[in-house]
């Protein structure tokens, strides 16, 4: 699993099939922002990071211009990563509370991160070519990740590619599927899709999204995937 994982990620971090995305990133990683000039950005797609043996999934939208693509790895090096793995160390799915660089030494417990699109979009707001061109790389993650239980969806464009995933697999109506904070479906093969609030300094700073409600959003899916 492993090896497969090694394999898709050689093929991620080559691609360039958008190139409204190339150029974005590129950009971003030659312009830099001040408090990051000494950084080498990484400036690629971002393949995703975790556990092998996964259980639960945790789905992103794409990486920040300044996280994951100056660091080379998903929810590393922004605000949203800085809420989001204090909230993870908190029920115990990873072993620190801090995603600062590739190598500081986070490890996940039977979880997975991955983004539906590996290259930053200009103002995070990507194109439907783009999320296709995207999403056999996010299909062939999951068929790898056969471990797992459950997918927690973060963010609605995040929802809508899982929900893309299985609708290629079974037939039901989007609209009886609405993204909303903590609304679960099962879908046939026993897979429970979970939809969250993306933990963004927006939805963070304005309240939508408080440490609390992601905690109790969190030891629900460790329950569904069976983590203990």
């Amino acid at each position: 699993m492993k090896s497969e994982l090694q394999a898709l990620e050689d093929s991620v971090v080559v691609c360039r099939r958008c190139p409204r995305l190339v150029e974005f990133r590129e950009s971003v990683a030659k312009a830099k922002r001040k408090q990051f000039m000494d950084w080498n950005y990484w400036g690629k797609p971002v393949p995703g990071y975790g556990d092998p043996e996964a259980k639960l999934l945790l789905i992103g939208l794409a990486p920040a211009a300044h996280g994951g693509n100056r660091t080379g790895r998903v929810f590393t090096g922004d605000k949203s990563a800085e809420f989001l793995m204090r909230c993870l160390h908190y029920v115990g799915l990873a072993n620190q509370p801090n995603s600062d660089f590739r190598d500081d030494g986070l490890e996940l417990y039977r979880t997975y991160m991955t983004p539906v699109l590996k290259c930053v979009p200009p103002e995070d707001k990507p194109k439907p070519d783009e999320l296709t061109n995207c999403f056999p790389f996010f299909e062939e993650e999951l068929s790898i990740l056969a471990n797992a239980s459950c997918m927690l969806a973060l963010g609605k464009i995040a929802f809508d590619g899982c929900l893309r995933y299985f609708r290629m697999r079974y037939e039901f109506k989007k609209k009886d599927y609405p993204f909303g904070h903590g609304n679960t479906y099962r879908f046939e093969s026993g897979m429970e899709l979970v939809a969250a609030y993306h933990p963004s300094p927006r939805n963070v700073n304005t309240g939508r999204l408080t440490y609390e409600a992601m905690i109790e959003l969190l030891e629900k899916v460790k329950l569904l995937s069976k983590i203990r």
